[in-house]
């Protein structure tokens, strides 16, 4: 499902957060936000789950207002993986995954034998069965990260945002969690849009960038077109050297300068 942001304009307490901000996210493809701390980039994630009410502009998602659904039915167009989840102490994987069910549960009721298939299915496509009865805070930080990517999956939903998925693993877990969304993404035709702040993961991953600045788009299209050493440095503040690596797409690295050591 394609999702459509034109226009946006969101204020946060009186203060401008973005101004005009415009994307398109065809079905099916990955889109990347970028851009330095304090851009906008979680507050535009917010906008287009329809948790954070624009003061102009439009937000489609399959052609639908966030803002004009009830709540059950936007969290069955789009499930999300926030950056600092609430896992609550002492509850099992399993039962934290069987919270993305929660759309199609009715009010009252308890979950069906097909809710909780959809929960151990998506277990098992994340390789955490074996975790299922451990409390969440017995957890390491890429199993984590997993648990809560199963939570978003479980929903069912056609359009995934990720905010930092990222965030506070080693490279190795890093790697793991950007191939899984992008295997989930090809097997499942997932819409998937995410933020990211390791600028060569977001150019070998994703099918286009959205580069945030102050609360604007300064450059959008593929990796290759945003992510040039002129835009790095003069967004990020960074001296850094752009180069295509094995499959064409960008791999960016820091420059050190030349100076005594």
């Amino acid at each position: 499902m394609t999702v459509t942001v034109r226009g946006l304009d969101v204020d946060l307490e009186g203060r401008p957060v973005l101004r005009d901000v415009s994307l398109e996210a065809p079905a099916g493809t990955w889109t990347a936000v970028i851009g330095p701390n304090g851009a906008g980039k979680s507050t535009l994630l917010r906008a287009i789950l329809g948790l954070r009410r624009p003061r102009r502009g439009t937000v489609s998602v399959a052609g639908a207002d966030p803002w004009a659904l009830p709540p059950r039915r936007r969290a069955r167009l789009v499930a999300y993986a926030p950056q600092n989840p609430n896992l609550p102490p002492g509850m099992t994987v399993f039962d934290y995954t069987l919270l993305g069910r929660s759309p199609y549960i009715p009010h009252l009721g308890r979950e069906s034998a097909r809710d909780r298939a959809v929960a151990t299915e998506v277990l098992e496509r994340l390789d955490l069965v074996g975790l299922a009865a451990r409390p969440l805070d017995r957890l390491s930080g890429g199993e984590r990260q997993r648990v809560v990517l199963a939570r978003a999956l479980a929903q069912q939903a056609p359009v995934l945002v990720l905010d930092e998925p990222t965030t506070a693993l080693d490279i190795g877990h890093q790697q793991q969690v950007m191939e899984l969304v992008d295997r989930l993404r090809r097997d499942d035709g997932l819409t998937v849009l995410t933020t990211i702040h390791d600028l060569t993961l977001a150019g070998q991953y994703a099918d286009a960038l959205v580069l945030l600045s102050r609360g604007r788009v300064a450059a959008s299209g593929p990796p290759g077109e945003v992510l040039t050493g002129e835009a790095v440095g003069a967004h990020f503040g960074a001296r850094v050297h752009v180069a295509p690596g094995p499959d064409g797409r960008p791999v960016v690295s820091l420059e050190r300068s030349c100076g005594p050591r």
